[in-house]
């Protein structure tokens, strides 16, 4: 069976970096799709569920307010949103996910790093665990606060690494060798194999606090969620 453009580039000793990362995330996710939901209960122990709402709870804005959720998947964010009084707008660069979108919002397809919004058209963003898939992490922080209003929030999460050296042990033994052959029992093998690599891409803490800082947001805080198996980063636009 021919292979797919992820299943080669995750292979492969080198991570993709460009326009051939780019190509690669956009066909792990339309290949895992069906089942993403799935898989992310099961190995996150439904605690993505938490992490999400405390995204959504750290955005401190009034209802009614237009909150983009960002590389949104099958829009589990959107629903939490929805549910407070928001509303949502999901967006994301794989159709295959967007298909599969059950929070019933308007969906667009788009490329993060380009978004389709004018200048100060939105309250806030919030982004899942994609943080690492992206491109450049530099114009997608610039791209948050063009679409921003002045005063508007942001709610982005991703993997991290526990500072804890037991648990840090223990997560990489769960995500480096468990989670991958949940992923090729329930789903697509090289794509969660990719998972534990792929926090490779993402900086330091104290190097994105720095980058969005540079962007134009103040009261830039990191939080580590369940011990720092989970980070988070919320952020103003500044006035």
């Amino acid at each position: 069976m021919p292979r797919s453009p992820a299943q080669t580039s995750w292979d492969r000793d080198t991570l993709p970096e460009g326009v051939e990362k780019r190509t690669a995330v956009q066909a792990m996710f339309d290949a895992i799709s069906p089942r993403y939901d799935l898989v992310n209960r099961v190995m996150t122990f439904r605690l993505d569920t938490r992490w999400r709402r405390i995204a959504v709870d750290s955005l401190q804005l009034p209802p009614s307010s237009v909150v983009v959720d960002l590389a949104s998947g099958t829009g589990d964010l959107c629903v939490d949103l929805a549910a407070r009084g928001h509303r949502p707008i999901s967006v994301d660069l794989s159709i295959g996910m967007l298909r599969n979108d059950r929070s019933g919002v308007p969906r667009v397809q788009a490329d993060v790093l380009v978004l389709p919004f004018g200048d100060a058209a939105v309250d806030g963003v919030t982004c899942g665990f994609a943080l690492r898939n992206l491109v450049d992490l530099d114009v997608f922080f610039l791209e948050l606060a063009r679409v921003l209003r002045p005063g508007g929030r942001i709610a982005l999460l991703d993997v991290g690494i526990p500072a804890n050296p037991l648990l840090r042990l223990g997560n990489a033994v769960y995500f480096g060798h468990i989670v991958p052959r949940i992923g090729a029992l329930l789903s697509d093998g090289p794509a969660y194999r990719y998972l534990p690599r792929s926090v490779a891409y993402l900086p330091p803490p104290e190097s994105l606090v720095s980058m969005l800082d540079g962007a134009g947001f103040d009261d830039v805080r990191h939080r580590r969620l369940t011990g720092g198996l989970t980070q988070m980063l919320e952020g103003t636009r500044r006035r």
